[in-house]
């Protein structure tokens, strides 16, 4: 399995796989707005072997009380329905998370199962005393330091790209 960053050729195809992935077209349509409105910070994908690609993640700026300190915003996370549970996806999120950090991002939030978040270090954001823009269960709201000492002291209300609002 290779995981590299997306290229030109795979915009439609990772389109169609998020279509397949979700429920309705929203987070494809998503993706698909972010990427030209230039609110795209890193895009990874996963290709099998013989250069399928079967895993898609993407990371985008958020903001923390209005302030744009280059946090970072994890969604969406795709996997193709045939190649779930192989580890795809954990691989995805390890890669995105170790390169924002040797770029240089800070931290990183998520909104998303606690349970499976929580083995990449993501802890509950409430816990920060961080809270996300929209109604969510406590512990689905989620924040990772790449840095040390990078939460102490912050604090407030993470605010998204305008683009997210459709969801």
């Amino acid at each position: 399995m290779l995981i590299r960053t997306e290229a030109p050729a795979d915009i439609l195809v990772i389109d169609r796989l998020l279509k397949s992935s979700f429920d309705t077209d929203a987070e494809a349509n998503l993706v698909m707005t972010l990427r030209e409105n230039s609110q795209l910070t890193l895009s990874l994908v996963a290709c099998t072997d013989d250069g399928e690609l079967v895993g898609h993640v993407m990371f985008s700026p958020v903001m923390l009380d209005g302030q744009d300190d280059g946090w970072q915003g994890l969604a969406p996370l795709c996997v193709a329905p045939d190649y779930r549970g192989q580890g795809i996806g954990r691989r995805l999120v390890e890669e995105g998370l170790t390169s924002l950090g040797e770029l240089g991002y800070p931290a990183c939030v998520v909104l998303g199962s606690s349970e499976y978040y929580s083995q990449f270090g993501f802890e509950a954001a409430h816990h920060f005393d961080m809270r996300c823009e929209w109604d969510a269960p406590l512990d689905a709201f989620q924040v990772k330091a790449l840095y040390p000492d990078v939460l102490k002291d912050r604090h407030g209300l993470i605010t998204y790209s305008q683009e997210f609002s459709v969801l």
